[in-house]
């Protein structure tokens, strides 16, 4: 099964208006710029994004905010350095933002994708972030139920990819790319260099189940 395909716009062709869509990415490493670019050019709107902070400066996800494509942002830093289009927004009042914990994000991306109904933690009882949730005390410590989270697509960063949608990750920019793959309905990665052959199964980090299309992006961020 090829699931390959011939450039980044046709990588994204498939994302609709209103969609929710994770984004991999920590700090600048493992981004999947080309495809923030291809999302642009391509105009879905009203887009729930999920990803570990707004964008910074103007590039990757602060381009989709500069231009009004986002209707909301779930993340743990929405003020990152230079994320000016991220404060413009929510002060104007056109974007709505969920504040997660970075531990809790990665892990009801995780709870997601491994098919769990949910988690206990102790982060955030007691604060403003546990308002409306279900919590519960255990042995004399409080706990917060949160709840898996799910996107319609994810745009990933990887390394290098097979045909298959086998994919592995250089250093740090395997992040949140992994999870997200597996929490996303559909989910396309960018990759520096598509090899034609299997990846050594040793080296895969994200199986080719959970990744519907891959694309060359020989661009290493």
């Amino acid at each position: 099964m090829d699931k390959s395909v011939a450039d980044l716009a046709e990588a994204v062709a498939p994302i609709t208006d209103g969609a929710s869509v994770m984004i991999g990415g920590f700090g600048s490493s493992g981004i999947p710029f080309g495809l923030i670019d291809a999302l642009l050019e391509q105009g879905a709107t009203g887009l729930t994004v999920i990803s570990n902070n707004a964008g910074a400066g103007e590039t990757g996800i602060a381009k989709l905010l500069k231009e009004g494509r986002v209707a909301r942002v779930i993340c743990s830093y929405p003020r990152s350095p230079g994320s000016i289009w991220f404060e413009k927004r929510y002060e104007a009042g056109e974007i709505a933002l969920e504040v997660v914990p970075q531990g809790t994000l990665a892990e009801r991306i995780r709870a997601a994708g491994a098919g769990l109904g949910g988690f206990l933690t102790p982060t955030a009882y007691g604060t403003l972030l546990a308002e409306g949730k279900e919590t519960r005390v255990i042995d004399g410590k409080g706990y917060v139920l949160e709840a898996p989270l799910h996107a319609d697509f994810a745009l990933l960063r990887a390394e290098r990819g097979d045909p298959w949608g086998n994919l592995s990750f250089h250093a740090t920019a395997r992040n949140f790319n992994p999870v997200m793959a597996m929490a996303s309905r559909h989910a396309v990665a960018e990759v520096r260099e598509l090899s034609r052959a299997p990846l050594d199964p040793e080296r895969v980090v994200t199986p080719g189940i959970f990744v519907q299309s891959v694309v060359e992006y020989g661009v290493r961020p």
